[in-house]
């Protein structure tokens, strides 16, 4: 784990996951055969950020004056820059329309309070004088989630008539409140990035061990907010089964939810949080349980003849093994083939050997083993008859640790794509097993056939990477040609999303299994949960924030406004 804790990145680029020097791929050219295969890709730099209209902030003088008081001046901050910096999250919608300058939503003023107490007193402020507050961490969410959104429209210059909206940037909230070497938890402040808890574990020798591709830059309050899933979920849990306690400032006063020790004590008010996209209250501390730092990684490649024998495999592994890998990553074929295309001379290789060794593209799985001194070759004995049984053929440890080097390459390769001209976007759900094969199916046609009809024929490929008892998660990529007119581009992907979407929900998955609902999944959150569930988060929302100042849009819809956001569609009745 020591190399998380320098995992980290350098300040957030405008348009991009971040600077090209401080890059992750081996290449910052597409290749060739990529290129051909989209139908020709045409090069499309990011306009400067100098060329973006910033509107005049709607922020009171009254407003901004109590926010200085309630913070201290030096954090409130309304100058264009700031507002820039804090222009929503980092889905491809939001890439595109930052790239060009195109319907660029940005807040009216960026807030950094440093303790409970100041955000508190910032929900104060807003309460009184009627702005929104969409609490802000890392900015990594893909789902319009930390969208500078005040209730009525957005910041969009031409736009409608809005509230003023409040980025609350919980970064100087970046502490190591407590440890209890005892009882095997830490204490945080929300701001906290996941190299820098790491690091701040490591003294202790200990880890959280909650790795999602956005690592480098999401926090422990945005991993709360969203219910978060990481690469090693298999063996170290997701993160709501590593919520110990937490505080939280609401409108309406302080919140303390979960104790660590199984109670009995009503409903577990944990669960009314963790997930609530700071749509009810905002994190200030969190307690979650760490471990001892593995002494022994041990990553290995197999593959297996098909996607199909392949999931049946790591159903075994989560339904009959005491001790599944901790890290489980399924690739479909498509996936297999690109993803080794795309890694130079050595992925070229990898690819012919195989090919070789199975007689065709196979799908290739990543497996995974941390733990003490001696544990893993035992762990890993324990489901080599299931591999077995499958059929499956061990590349070996070089290439699952190369595997492990560049796991976090994924952002780094879209800003490549980007630069290219390239369509790159994901989808996400889950179900159970026995409607997965149905669900990959609808899925992965859906996808292809909307971005197709737009004439840009994609890649679409899939994989696996979280497995329970029960059932499993599909991850899907999509590439293809971008559109060069932004509002073309915008809409090329925004009725892609709606196709899976609507598949997703006619297949019986979930409309999200990590990425969270944000305002890109709200129309079809009452489908998912139901009109009476619907009603029970509206409630806690009325309850906690009877203004609805607090991240409007997302979880609950404010009154009047239609179940979506710039990039959701409306489920048809």
């Amino acid at each position: 784990m020591d190399e998380l804790a320098h995992a980290g990145l350098g300040p957030r680029p405008f348009a991009r996951w971040a600077d090209p020097e401080d890059t992750a791929v081996p290449s910052s050219k597409v290749p060739v055969w990529l290129v051909r295969r989209l139908g020709g890709l045409t090069p499309s730099p990011a306009v400067p950020v100098s060329d973006i209209p910033v509107p005049p902030s709607a922020l009171p003088p009254a407003a901004a004056d109590a926010l200085r008081s309630a913070v201290g001046t030096a954090h409130v901050d309304l100058d264009a820059p700031a507002r820039l910096a804090h222009a929503g999250g980092q889905s491809y919608l939001d890439l595109v329309r930052r790239r060009a300058g195109h319907e660029v939503a940005v807040p009216d003023a960026v807030v950094s309070p440093g303790s409970h107490d100041e955000v508190a007193a910032v929900l104060a402020v807003a309460g009184e004088h009627g702005f929104a507050v969409v609490p802000y961490g890392g900015g990594t969410s893909v789902v319009g989630g930390v969208e500078p959104v005040g209730g009525v429209g957005g910041s969009v210059p031409g736009g409608p008539p809005r509230r003023a909206v409040v980025t609350l940037d919980l970064a100087r909230m970046d502490a190591l409140v407590a440890v209890d070497e005892v009882s095997r938890t830490a204490t945080f402040q929300p701001g906290v990035t996941g190299p820098r808890a790491e690091a701040l574990l490591a003294p202790y020798g200990l880890t959280l061990g909650h790795v999602p591709q956005s690592f480098a830059r999401a926090t422990l309050g945005g991993y709360v907010a969203t219910r978060s899933a990481g690469q090693a979920s298999t063996g170290y849990g997701r993160l709501d089964e590593l919520v110990v306690a937490l505080r939280l400032a609401t409108p309406v006063g302080e919140v303390r939810a979960g104790t660590g020790t199984p109670n009995a004590a009503g409903p577990d008010l944990r669960a009314v949080f963790v997930g609530s996209e700071g749509a009810f209250g905002v994190v200030t501390e969190v307690t979650l349980r760490v471990r001892p730092r593995p002494v022994e990684h041990r990553y290995e490649m197999w593959v297996f003849p098909s996607f199909e024998q392949g999931l049946a495999a790591v159903r075994a592994f989560a339904q009959d093994c005491s001790r599944p890998p901790d890290v489980v990553r399924l690739s479909d074929e498509e996936e297999t083939r690109t993803t080794l295309a795309t890694q130079g001379a050595a992925g070229r290789a990898l690819a012919v050997y195989v090919r070789t060794r199975a007689g065709r593209t196979p799908a290739v799985c990543v497996l995974g083993w941390e733990g003490a001194a001696g544990t893993t070759s035992e762990a890993r004995s324990a489901v080599l008859p299931v591999l077995r049984a499958h059929d499956a053929i061990r590349v070996g440890a070089r290439a699952g640790q190369a595997w492990r080097r560049h796991r976090f390459a994924g952002p780094h390769q879209r800003d490549v794509l980007l630069d290219a001209g390239a369509l790159v976007e994901t989808v996400e759900t889950a179900t159970d097993w026995a409607d997965l094969t149905g669900l990959y199916a609808a899925v992965s046609t859906a996808l292809a056939t909307s971005v197709a009809g737009c004439g840009t024929p994609p890649l679409v490929f899939a994989h696996v990477s979280h497995i329970y008892p029960t059932g499993a998660s599909l991850y899907f990529t999509v590439l293809a040609r971008r559109l060069a007119d932004p509002a073309a581009a915008v809409a090329q992907w925004a009725d892609a999303k709606a196709a899976a979407s609507e598949a997703i929900r006619s297949a019986g998955g979930t409309i999200t299994h990590h990425h969270a609902v944000g305002r890109t999944h709200a129309p079809y959150l009452e489908g998912e949960i139901g009109p009476v569930g619907a009603r029970v988060l509206a409630a806690v929302k009325a309850a906690l924030d009877p203004a609805g100042i607090l991240n409007p849009g997302v979880l609950v819809q404010p009154p009047g406004e239609p179940p979506s956001g710039r990039d959701g569609v409306r489920p048809e009745e």
